[in-house]
Formats: C-alpha cells, structure tokens, sequence
C-alpha cells in the first residue's frame, strides 16, 4: 500500500483499525471465521509464529496447536468456550512454523452480527516463554532458598540434640566402663554389661551421624586418592553389599586427589552403597565412578575444579517426593529396624564440611545416581599424618592433678571417676570462671580438661585465659562436635565426646611426654614447680 493510499485509509474508523493492527508487532492479532479459519493475519503473528499472511490465512487455526493438545479437542474447546461465555482466555504451550514450542498466552473474543449470531472471531496471542522462564528460574531460586533455610533449621536442630546426646553417651559408657573393672566375674551379667555397650556405641555412631549432617563433626581436611581409597575398601563393600549384587569402578587414569575426611568419606561409600544394594531386592549393579570437572559459577559451589564421585544402582529409583525428602535426618522408606534415615543426611553433611555438595538423581524404575563433588586438592596441600603414641611405659602412669571443667554436673562426674580411676587426682569445676578461681587458689593443678560449649565462657575462652596466666599449664578440649570457628582453638590438644578412658589416658600420656620433651634439658629435666 503506498502512502497516500494508506493516508486515504487511515480516514476511514476500519482503516485506522488496520494501522493499527499492524503497528503491532508484540502481539499476534488476527481474525477468524465461525469455523476458525485465519482470515487475517499482523506482522506481530509473523514475528514470532513464523508464518508469512499468505502461508497461514485459509488454514485452520488448530495447527498453531501441540498434537497433544489436538488430539485432546483443545482448540474446539476454545472455540465453545468463547462463543458460551463470552470469551476464552488461557496459556499454554503453542507451535511455530519451524517445530519448536514457545509458551503463550491466548485471548479469543467472538464477533457477533447485529442479529446476534456468531461471524467470527478475534484472537490475540503473546509470546510469554522468555517471562515463563524467568518465573520458573525464580520459583526454583526461591524453593532451594526456602529448601537451604530448612535444613539449616534442622541442621542446628539437630547439632544441638547431639551434643545433649553425646554428653549422656558419655556418662552412660564411662559408667559402664568403670562398672566391668568392679564386677564380679560372672558371666551372666558381662553379657548384660556388653550389650549395655554394644548398645550405647549404636547410639554414639547416631550421633556421630546426626553431626554429620549439621556439618558439625570434627573432620580430619586432607589429600584424598579416590582410586586407592575405593580399592582399599572393596572388600568390605563386597561383604556388605553381597553376591547378588555387582560393583563396578570407572575412573579415569589420572585423577586428582580430592580434600575430605578420609574416614567420613569411607562411611559415605559405604551408605550409598548399602542404600543402592537395599533398592535391588533381586539383585543388581552399582557402579562406582569419577571424573574431573572444572566448575565456573553455580551449583552452590565455589568457582574451581571438582572431582565428581558417583554412585548409580539399577533400583528400584525413587519419585519426587521421595527424592526431595531423601537427605532430611530420620527420613527413610526402609520398614522399621531397617534403617535410621541418617545415611543420606550424613553424606549430605559430610561434602557440605569439604567444601563440596551432595545432590541425587532418580527416577522410578530406573534407579538412582548419588553425586559427591568434592573440591580438588591443592597441589602444595600436605595430608596430615598424626605421630603414632608409643606404648604407655610404667613411667608414664605417674599421677597428675587434674582439674575437669563442665557444666554437665554427670558429665562432671563421671570424668573425674575416671581420671580417679586411672589413679590420678581429679578437680571439678562447673563454669569456666570457678575453674580459673580454683587456678588462683591451687598452684599445684598440671592440667586442665574443659568443655567447649559452656554458658558465658567457652571452653577456648577458657583455655585463652589460662594461657594469658598460666602459660605451661596444659589444655585438654573436650567437645562432642566442631563448634568452634574455623582457626579457633588451633593448638589445643582434643578429646572427642563421647570419649572413652583409654582415649582419655591415651591423651594424658601424649600431654606428659609433651612436656618432657619440652622440659628436658642437658643439665637435667625441669620440675614443673620450678616453672610455675
């Protein structure tokens, strides 16, 4: 149309209509007829529908439809509805010329002759994929967001009735543990006394889990060779899994080592292992694998490299419900006495404390894919090897006084019975502030056992005390979980709760030839009086 004809049209109200149509170009308006055959068709339906007017006016407006949505009566139901109540308006995934879908939104009015019967129709479609994604990428944003705060609710739940936990462990097997050295030898009630044991040790390997999870156990960072560590342990995961199932290992030649907890991470092959064996009731394949891979931004991981460990089964697989669940502590489709849900949650808690991230991939008959990524060790990062203790000597059993700081009055107790039993000489403090009274008082207390998580005082703030006062007064940290910061409490020797008495003595005799080593001089060792 040239410009003057297009000037003469546009005095015209249907002129002005058409002008206006085709300015458009965000928004697919065209026209139909009783039947739904396009009839007119704007530059905004060509835009993003990809069909010219001459290719798409005379066919039915059905083929902008999915075949789903055809077979399924869709567009005759637009049609129905529009013409019954006035209007149809809906969103749903829509076809273009090339094949690819794209998300719209579709208004559909019917146009009515003066006597009222149906003519036609206008409809209107916008293009909303490009918003659609954004909502969903906002919506999963919000749901892991939503997800994170919840575990971190039941992560501190969870730490916090651990170390409550620990702390009766450690009552009840140092108790139990004093009682089998004063008991007769009748072997009636041994058994009873060893089951009391096996008993609460199941109970300490909950806890130990549940800290898992809450990211909250005492980890030993170091650089971790996955090929060797799997092949240390196949014999044990062959008779945990058994015969019916198979394992199979894919690692690359050259795989970087990784920095965890070598310990935890065994336990955590081992969980996954035992979960994908219990999802193959008739029998299976696991496979264990590895690959390196360079992480850019995302994920909820740092930028760097990873090393991803996987575990997939031929199981049974799991729905989403299930899935999403899966890693919440006490959660498990196992029946009862089958398991404690605290499997998955431990390995959760386990590659969040290395730095790394957990996530899970199933589906139902198709079976499941548990993913570790754990960070890559720096080259120049040194595993820590800990200085074996040579067997206890009768010199080394000379008596000490020993002051015991916590504010568990059973906790309290029973580490003073201990140390009484082992024959020294034990002092009880219940704050941080009485035990540094009782230091102002009594020169002649050697060392000190504290409790980290004491009311007003630490267990670190109590041990910077003593060293700002005491300086060779040695420190013994007892704590059921990591809860000090990170670089907090370096230095300090560690007891972890629950802590047995050979632990105990065991650290004892690491103290006392410590400080041998550090008093022992050419002319001749330097009582600690003298230093004090």
């Amino acid at each position: 149309m040239e410009r003057s004809d297009r000037l003469l049209a546009s005095l015209t109200d249907d002129g002005r209509y058409r002008l206006l149509v085709e300015a458009v170009t965000d928004y697919a308006i065209y026209m139909l007829d009783a039947s739904g055959i396009v009839t007119s068709w704007n530059p905004g339906a060509q835009r993003f529908k990809g069909y010219t007017a001459t290719e798409i006016v005379g066919q039915h407006f059905s083929r902008f439809y999915t075949d789903e949505d055809r077979a399924a009566g869709v567009p005759a139901h637009a049609l129905k509805t529009a013409a019954t109540e006035g209007k149809f308006e809906a969103e749903g995934w829509r076809m273009r010329k090339d094949g690819s879908r794209f998300w719209a939104w579709v208004v559909i009015d019917p146009i009515r002759s003066p006597s009222g019967e149906i003519v036609g129709y206008a409809k209107i479609t916008r293009d909303l994929t490009e918003r659609r994604e954004t909502q969903q990428k906002l919506e999963k944003t919000r749901e892991a967001l939503l997800q994170s705060q919840k575990m971190e609710a039941i992560g501190q739940l969870t730490g916090g009735i651990a170390h409550d936990f620990n702390n009766l462990l450690m009552v009840v097997l140092g108790s139990l543990e004093l009682m089998r050295k004063r008991l007769p030898d009748d072997p009636r009630l041994l058994k009873l006394l060893e089951n009391a044991v096996r008993g609460a040790q199941r109970g300490a390997t909950l806890t130990k889990r549940m800290l898992a999870f809450a990211r909250r156990q005492e980890m030993k960072q170091e650089a971790v060779d996955i090929p060797e560590l799997v092949r240390g342990m196949t014999e044990m995961l062959q008779r945990s899994i058994g015969s019916p199932v198979s394992i199979e290992t894919r690692f690359p030649l050259a795989l970087k080592p990784v920095r965890t907890d070598a310990n935890q991470l065994e336990m955590a092959l081992l969980n996954l292992a035992v979960n994908a064996r219990d999802a193959m009731s008739e029998g299976g394949q696991i496979v264990i694998a590895a690959r390196e891979q360079e992480v850019a931004i995302g994920n909820g991981l740092k930028p760097g490299p990873y090393v991803c460990l996987s575990v997939s089964d031929t199981g049974t697989g799991m729905d989403e419900t299930t899935l999403r669940r899966a890693t919440e502590p006490f959660f498990t489709t196992k029946g009862p006495g089958k398991g404690t849900g605290l499997g998955l949650s431990m390995v959760h808690g386990m590659t969040e404390q290395s730095g790394g991230r957990f996530a899970l991939r199933s589906h139902i008959g198709k079976g499941t894919t548990a993913e570790l990524w754990l960070p890559v060790a720096q080259a120049s990062a040194e595993a820590s090897i800990e200085t074996p203790v040579a067997p206890i000597e009768s010199g080394d059993q000379e008596s000490m006084i020993v002051l015991v700081v916590d504010d568990d009055a059973l906790v309290l107790t029973n580490t003073v019975a201990m140390l009484e039993d082992l024959g020294h000489d034990g002092r009880a403090a219940s704050s941080g502030q009485e035990a540094l009274n009782i230091l102002h008082r009594d020169k002649s207390i050697e060392l000190v056992i504290t409790d980290q998580v004491m009311p007003q005082m630490t267990g670190v703030q109590l041990a910077e005390a003593i060293e700002r006062e005491w300086p060779e007064l040695p420190v013994i940290l007892a704590t059921g979980y990591a809860e000090m910061m990170p670089g907090e409490g370096e230095g300090l020797a560690k007891l972890s709760k629950p802590f047995t008495q050979a632990e105990l003595a065991d650290q004892l005799t690491r103290i006392r030839r410590r400080e041998r080593r550090v008093l022992t001089f050419p002319g001749g060792a330097i009582p600690n009086s003298a230093q004090r």
